[in-house]
């Protein structure tokens, strides 16, 4: 099994050390993995801005670029959801099926559903609070959605649950949308800020030291608040903690 890291422009950008953690865990769980230093943006952020059609180019040349792989793995729900979702469509007029869109996995569901590890090296001696993306809950099913009367599940904890000395819990209303939405933040920073302020509240009072969670979008939108209000808590990619000490 041969895995094609993907990692998306904002984290190459903004947080290197999640592309760096993602690598090492997938090493230290006997993947073979492999990163492509061509890689670029998805094309994503056009796509969702309106403009589709300049994301047609993106899409066909990280099609082009991962065809060789067995499975594409990459620490972003949003833009995992992005290439699995639209793809398809974006490139429906080319002469070949699109390869990515059903072999590409975020990276918290690939480790939960194919690898299935038993075991981590991980220690993490902090109490965490879990950040549910939307994409996660809504289109990846990382987490059940709350309103839904269905047993109740989320591969976030259950991997959590693998890292020595850590402690796990959850805020009131564990689904609820933290405001970021992309080009939602831009065009409704408001009513986007103050999403993101509620549910920072939400998570300092479980009284935990980190919020973690799988999309470093919703990560990104709450440590700017956090930053700015100078509250009492921290952000960390799911990655990293799973990763911790390796």
């Amino acid at each position: 099994m041969k895995v094609g890291l993907f990692i998306p422009c904002y984290i190459n950008a903004v947080y290197p050390q999640v592309g760096v953690a993602s690598f090492k865990l997938l090493k230290s769980l006997g993947v073979d993995v492999d990163y492509p230093l061509d890689q670029t943006c998805c094309g994503q952020p056009m796509a969702n801005a309106g403009f589709e059609e300049e994301s047609v180019e993106l899409a066909k040349r990280f099609d082009r670029l991962f065809e060789q792989y067995d499975y594409i793995v990459g620490p972003s729900a949003s833009c995992v959801v992005f290439v699995r979702d639209h793809y398809g469509q974006l490139l429906a007029k080319e002469p070949h099926r699109c390869a990515s869109e059903g072999k590409i996995y975020d990276i918290c569901e690939f480790i939960h559903d194919v690898v299935k590890p038993t075991s981590l090296q991980a220690s993490f001696p902090h109490k965490v609070s879990i950040q549910n993306s939307c994409h996660g809950v809504r289109l990846m099913h990382l987490s059940s959605p709350s309103e839904l009367n269905i047993p109740y599940y989320n591969k976030l904890r259950d991997l959590l649950s693998l890292v020595k000395d850590i402690e796990v819990v959850e805020p009131e209303r564990p689904d609820e949308c933290c405001g970021f939405g992309g080009m939602f933040a831009v065009e409704e920073h408001a009513v986007s800020g103050q999403m993101g302020r509620d549910k920072v509240k939400r998570h300092i009072d479980t009284g935990a030291e980190y919020i973690v969670g799988a999309d470093g979008s919703c990560l990104m939108h709450q440590n700017g608040i956090i930053a700015r209000e100078k509250l009492p808590i921290k952000t960390i990619h799911i990655v990293e903690v799973l990763a911790a000490g390796l």
